[in-house]
């Protein structure tokens, strides 16, 4: 059977927003990326213009569309992807959102988080959510909004303010918007990977949790609907490119990882480096709680069918400590130049990097921890750093595999990985080195927005099965370990040694609530 038609995947990442349009081999036909500004405004806060990603996602559709000379009637279904904490509140009437995004990666909730734990600490949610009590999740968030931006919590109650993650905020403005479209409202809705995501939603019920949302102090009328990944979101409205198209997919970006890289079966595990690193190993049907610092996340779930459940351990630096070198220190002119610059040196020098910018996340869980340099000499210089800092993503890697493997009891002989980090070679070596595994990289590394296509095409039957769509995953390399075993538990000796360093730099008089937005 012939197709000449395409689907098309929007991929609202932490730094970027890209759209990518396949053909029905899952082959790239063409890509438009536009990078976003990052806001710190104070420190451990970190923002976006949701406005700014709105506009650049209609930027980035239209290029894409232009430079592959598709009319939109060739595309045939538009699949999401998208950050995933990173919250966004809004006026329904208006559209316009009330403060900035906070993202992901932000560590303002902490105070709030402490309160929230009360007696019963990080795990009081646990069994129900499948999430810690942290800044991570998306549900403090709002809960700060409402609190520190004048007026919105009786905005809020009125029933006059919207809460979504980006693929929410997304969604509602492609299907109309403040203004609707045809007189029909605009879909206010996620799927079970984002909502699985806010701290707001019970993992096995697949709702919404009134009790949680009651005790955070979140509104339900808030709250979008909760939908299967695979399935209906509505249609584009009619005064934007694509038009009447209909939205049947929406993943969270590490679930759509998973999807990208056909991970459907109970076991399968892939790394994802982005900006930060991201680990899951499907779970089945039924979500597993962990006992080795990893969370229970939603993997997926296609309309009318069960739910497939996931362990994740996250990592919140592993892109962005390149991206950090590159503009906050300026010691490397662009993110490919640091291969060269590590391999130019036969060792660190003795240096280690322990990224915990924002705290640590999995498997520590130290929200006071703060990034140290250590093992600093005379000797050392820019290349030994820049090694430093791939390595780091390397190590955190390590320590996430070492808990996936303790959680459960099955030796991991082989990681799938994707993200533009898999791009550098040294890097995958070391990484292979220091798990002592095989390392493998598919062919089409833009698993993300493969993923999300893929959700979209299955809605629509473009694909057919999740069998057919694993039949397109193909490997372009694999790495295997060279490392012998004495100076592999030597580095990773020296790299725990350097993160017990960070562990308790922010002291509760650092820890005062930061000035309210103005």
């Amino acid at each position: 059977m012939m197709h000449s038609k395409y689907v098309l995947a929007i991929d609202q990442g932490t730094t970027s927003t890209r759209c990518i349009i396949f053909n029905h081999d899952a082959e790239i036909v063409t890509i438009a990326q536009m990078e976003h500004k990052q806001i710190f405004p104070e420190e451990g806060w970190v923002e976006h213009d949701a406005q700014e990603i709105w506009t650049n996602t209609r930027r980035v559709v239209s290029e894409a569309l232009a430079d592959g000379d598709i009319s939109s009637q060739d595309i045939e279904a538009i699949g999401i992807t998208n950050q995933r904490e990173t919250t966004v509140v809004w006026d329904k009437n208006t559209g316009e959102p009330v403060y900035n995004a906070i993202v992901w990666q932000d560590t303002r909730t902490n105070a709030i988080c402490k309160e929230l734990m009360g007696d019963e600490g990080a795990d009081r949610w646990r069994e129900t959510t499948g999430l810690r009590i942290n800044s991570y999740p998306a549900g403090p968030k709002v809960r700060w909004i409402l609190d520190n931006v004048e007026g919105a919590r009786e905005k809020a109650e009125a029933g006059d303010l919207l809460f979504g993650t980006i693929d929410t905020w997304l969604l509602w403005n492609l299907t109309g918007g403040a203004e609707g479209d045809n007189g029909e409202s605009a879909v206010h809705a996620t799927d079970v990977t984002n909502a699985s995501r806010t701290l707001l939603m019970d993992l096995k019920t697949l709702e919404w949790d009134e009790d949680i949302c009651r005790e955070i102090g979140i509104p339900m009328s808030m709250l979008p609907d909760i939908r299967p990944s695979v399935g209906d979101f509505g249609r584009v409205r009619a005064r934007d490119a694509l038009a009447g198209l209909p939205i049947t997919g929406i993943l969270g970006d590490q679930q759509a990882a998973m999807f990208g890289q056909g991970c459907f079966g109970e076991g399968d595990t892939k790394n994802t480096y982005g900006t930060g690193l991201f680990m899951l190993m499907n779970t089945g049907e039924n979500p597993k709680w962990s006992e080795h610092g990893l969370i229970s996340t939603v993997c997926y779930q296609v309309e009318g069918e069960k739910p497939v459940y996931a362990l994740e351990g996250s990592v919140s630096m592993g892109g962005a400590l390149v991206q950090w070198l590159r503009d906050e220190l300026q010691m490397i002119p662009n993110a490919a130049s640091i291969e060269n610059k590590a391999k130019s040196v036969k060792d660190n020098g003795g240096v280690y990097i322990v990224p915990a910018f924002s705290g640590l996340f999995a498997p520590r869980w130290q929200p006071d921890a703060r990034g140290v340099i250590v093992g600093l000499t005379r000797f050392v210089n820019r290349n030994h750093i820049s090694r430093a800092v791939l390595e780091a993503a390397a190590y955190q890697t390590r320590e996430v595999l070492d808990a996936m493997v303790a959680e459960s009891g099955t030796d991991i002989t082989t990681l799938s990985v994707d993200g533009g980090m898999t791009m550098n070679e040294f890097l995958m070596q070391f990484q292979s080195d220091i798990l002592d595994v095989t390392v493998t990289r598919p062919n089409n590394i833009e698993t993300t927005a493969l993923g999300a296509a893929y959700g979209a095409g299955l809605g629509v039957g473009f694909w057919s099965s999740l069998d057919e769509v694993k039949a397109h995953i193909t490997i372009d390399k694999k790495w295997r370990p060279k490392m012998e075993a004495e100076e592999r538990d030597r580095l990773f000796h020296q790299w725990n040694r350097a993160v017990e360093r960070t562990y308790g730099w922010v002291e509760d008089t650092d820890a005062e609530e930061a000035p309210k937005p103005e």
